[in-house]
């Protein structure tokens, strides 16, 4: 299942199985009971995408396979456990790590993740989801919010989506008396964005600006950096930001107590540095060189996929977008 991604294209390379061929694929469970067959068709009949105990082994599982593949540096040890957005950055962490490092990580810290909350929505069809937020041992007093997918009943849960929010960020997810949260269309008119479009809402908003996004760090303030970067003497620094919302890269909605939603996505981003005549392009850390084909000697572009979480308000209340959080990782890099 190849996480790699295409420099000239600056599309990802589809994974070995194709998640939307297994989406639109129906679900049948055949029942016997007392008055003959009973048939539930999955696609339609809206049902919990967890229970508690399978999103707890999800979680345990993606733990004990990250923790190998770190020590490791060594990305087909939790490959299976990892996909998405997630899985792209995972996977290029621990190649340019193995290049660096082939006997493994000097610095393995074991991942643990305590005080784990679950948000398990109900919905029909798959694929099926879920949220999982904890405390780690990683990232300061950021809690860990990952989401965890699943294209049928024969595959493992994998997590697509991990973003770090600060304490008291996250917003309430209302649930239904058996404890199940509501899970949002992605084609939803019912908020100021639809969260299908919102991954091409940002790539927009970071080129041109804009109303769609509260000021913020990963809005107006990655704006802002990115206008100071751009004006260096003797260097130019060009961005292309691209919409990243197909197969395992789908965004995901989930509702919140007052009518919006959450919403992750990903993004897909090439930033490319071009050195003046005479001059040359700042040399790369070790991470980046590890990851780079071609000879840097004029320019250096580097291909990067993020994965965010925002707030989106209800269209009755209407407002902007908040972005609460995005992780950013290198997936690859050329010199020319």
């Amino acid at each position: 299942m190849s996480r790699e991604r295409s420099l000239t294209t600056g599309r990802p390379r589809r994974r070995g199985r194709d998640r939307d061929a297994l989406i639109a694929v129906s679900l049948t469970v055949v029942t016997l009971t007392a008055s003959g067959c009973v048939v539930v068709h999955g696609e339609r009949t809206v049902l919990p995408a967890a229970t508690k105990a399978e999103a707890a082994k999800a979680v345990e599982q993606f733990t004990t396979a990250y923790n190998k593949a770190d020590a490791a540096y060594d990305p087909s040890l939790d490959a299976a456990y990892t996909t998405g957005a997630l899985g792209a950055i995972d996977a290029a962490r621990l190649k340019a790590g193995r290049v660096n490092h082939p006997d493994g990580n000097p610095q393995h810290k074991p991942l643990t993740l305590t005080d784990v909350h679950y948000t398990i929505p109900e919905k029909p069809g798959w694929p099926r989801w879920f949220v999982a937020d904890a405390r780690a041992n990683k990232g300061g007093d950021a809690r860990w919010v990952l989401v965890f997918t699943r294209g049928g009943r024969s595959e493992p849960w994998q997590a697509a989506y991990l973003t770090l929010v600060a304490p008291g960020a996250l917003p309430e997810f209302p649930k239904d008396k058996d404890g199940w949260a509501e899970a949002v269309p992605v084609d939803s008119a019912g908020l100021t964005r639809s969260p299908a479009g919102l991954s091409g809402d940002y790539a927009t908003y970071l080129k041109d600006g804009g109303d769609t996004f509260a000021d913020g760090p990963y809005t107006s303030g990655l704006r802002s950096t990115r206008a100071k970067n751009s004006s260096k003497p003797g260097l130019a620094t060009q961005y292309i930001d691209e919409p990243l919302t197909t197969g395992d890269f789908a965004p995901l909605a989930l509702r919140t107590a007052d009518g919006g939603a959450v919403v992750f996505f990903s993004t897909h981003h090439f930033v490319k540095q071009t050195a003046a005549v005479g001059a040359a392009v700042p040399a790369p850390n070790k991470d980046v060189r590890a990851l780079t084909t071609g000879e840097i000697k004029q320019a250096l572009t580097m291909e990067f996929v993020a994965n965010e979480m925002a707030v989106v308000p209800g269209a009755s209340g209407g407002g902007k977008v908040s972005l609460v959080s995005r992780v950013e990782g290198l997936t690859a890099a050329k010199g020319e």
